[in-house]
C-alpha cells in the first residue's frame, strides 16, 4: 500500500505492544495510538484493497499485538483471552473471515459514526433538476401556508410508493467551485420528516418533525438506512487537489470551522475520490503585511505559502463533490482551503 516513494511507516515510541479494543474505539483512533500517519492504516495492518473496502474485522474485546520488527499489527486468535493456535506467536494475520456472533456485538467503525449519521442518508447534494420529479407537497391541512409537526400535508407523486417514511427538502444554494466558479451542484435543505398515513393522489403525509418551515412546493425523499462507512482510512492512489466549498457544524465564527466539523469539497467520484480517502488540509489565501513598506505600497501585502495543518476523512462521495469529516486541525478550517493527497 505504500504510495510511490513514501518513507517506511514510522511507529510512535510509546505505541502499545498489546491493546484490547473497547467500545467507542474507531479504526482511526486505534491507528493514532501507533503512528502519526493514520491515513496509512492499511500498511499498519498489511491489508489489500479488498480488505480496505470491507474492514469489518475488529470488535470490542479483540487483542491487538504489535510486531515492532515488521511495523505491523496482528489480532490475537481469541477474544480478550488472546488464546490462539496456528502460528508460533499464537496470533493470526488480520484477514476477512466469517464470524458466528451476536449482531449486537458491533464492529469498530472507521470514524465516529454519531457525528456523521445525519449526513449518511440525507441527499445533501442534488443536480440542478435533481428534485424536480420528487413527490411534492401540493396542499396543507387547513390550507395553512406553513405546517408544523403533527399536521398533515397533501402530496402528489406517491401513487404506488411502498415507502412509508420520508425526509422533506427544498433546493438550497449552489455549491460553487472556488477555482472555476462553476456551479457543481446544489445543496438540499433538510426541513423535517413525514409518515405516509393515506395512499392516493394526492396522498396524506403526517409531519413527524419540522426543523424549518414546511409548505407547498417542498419535496419528499424516501428515508434510507444509515450505514456508517467502514472503509479503512487510506490515501488516494493518485494526486488529488481540491478546495473546501462549504462548512457544517463546529463553527468558531462565520467562515471557519474546526475538528469534527464537516466540509464539502469540490472533488468527487469523477476525480477518483472514494469513501475512506484521507486528504491533507492546507491553509490558503493567508497574507501578512510587510512592515518595512508603507501602508499604501501595493507590495506591502504578501501572500504566505500554503501550510499543512490537518486531515479530513471522505465519508460520502457524489459525482463532482464530496463530504469529509475533519479529523485533525491545528488551525481553523476556512472556505477555499486546499485539500490534497497527504
Amino acid at each position: 500500500m505504500a504510495q510511490g516513494s513514501q518513507a517506511p511507516l514510522a511507529l510512535k515510541p510509546d505505541a502499545p505492544d498489546r491493546y484490547v479494543v473497547v467500545p467507542g474505539d474507531t479504526l482511526w483512533g486505534i491507528s493514532q495510538r501507533y503512528t502519526d500517519s493514520p491515513w496509512r492504516w492499511p500498511e499498519l495492518w498489511g491489508m489489500n484493497r479488498d480488505q480496505i473496502r470491507n474492514p469489518h474485522l475488529i470488535y470490542p474485546g479483540n487483542v491487538l499485538l504489535l510486531d515492532r520488527a515488521r511495523g505491523t499489527i496482528s489480532i490475537a486468535g481469541g477474544e480478550a483471552s488472546g488464546s490462539a493456535s496456528g502460528t508460533p506467536s499464537g496470533t493470526v494475520r488480520l484477514s476477512p473471515r466469517m464470524r458466528a456472533e451476536s449482531l449486537a456485538k458491533a464492529e469498530i467503525p472507521s470514524i465516529p459514526a454519531g457525528i456523521i449519521e445525519p449526513f449518511l442518508t440525507r441527499p445533501l447534494v442534488v443536480e440542478a433538476d435533481g428534485l424536480d420529479k420528487a413527490p411534492t407537497i401540493v396542499g396543507t391541512q387547513g390550507d395553512r401556508v406553513i405546517v408544523a409537526a403533527g399536521s398533515s400535508a397533501y402530496v402528489r407523486g406517491l401513487s404506488g410508493s411502498t415507502e412509508e417514511s420520508f425526509y422533506i427538502y427544498r433546493r438550497g444554494g449552489p455549491l460553487v467551485d472556488p477555482d472555476t466558479k462553476q456551479t457543481l451542484a446544489y445543496e438540499a435543505i433538510y426541513l423535517g420528516t413525514g409518515q405516509l398515513t393515506r395512499s392516493g393522489d394526492p396522498a396524506t403525509v403526517t409531519l413527524s418533525s419540522a426543523i424549518q418551515e414546511i409548505g407547498t412546493g417542498d419535496k419528499l425523499i424516501p428515508v434510507g438506512k444509515a450505514t456508517a462507512p467502514n472503509y479503512a482510512p487510506h490515501a488516494p492512489l493518485k494526486q488529488v487537489r481540491g478546495r473546501v466549498m462549504s462548512l457544517y457544524g463546529g463553527l468558531n465564527r462565520v467562515g471557519e470551522s474546526g475538528r469534527h466539523s464537516i466540509v464539502t469539497i469540490n472533488r468527487g467520484r469523477s476525480d477518483g475520490l472514494e469513501m475512506g480517502h484521507v486528504l491533507a488540509l492546507l491553509s490558503s489565501n493567508q497574507t501578512a503585511r510587510d512592515v518595512t513598506k508603507g501602508r499604501g505600497d501595493p507590495e506591502a501585502l504578501i501572500k504566505l505559502p500554503e501550510e499543512r495543518y490537518g486531515l479530513v476523512f471522505v465519508f460520502r462521495v457524489f459525482e463532482r463533490v464530496s463530504y469529509a469529516l475533519v479529523m485533525d486541525a491545528k488551525l481553523p478550517v476556512n472556505l477555499a482551503d486546499v485539500v490534497q493527497t497527504p
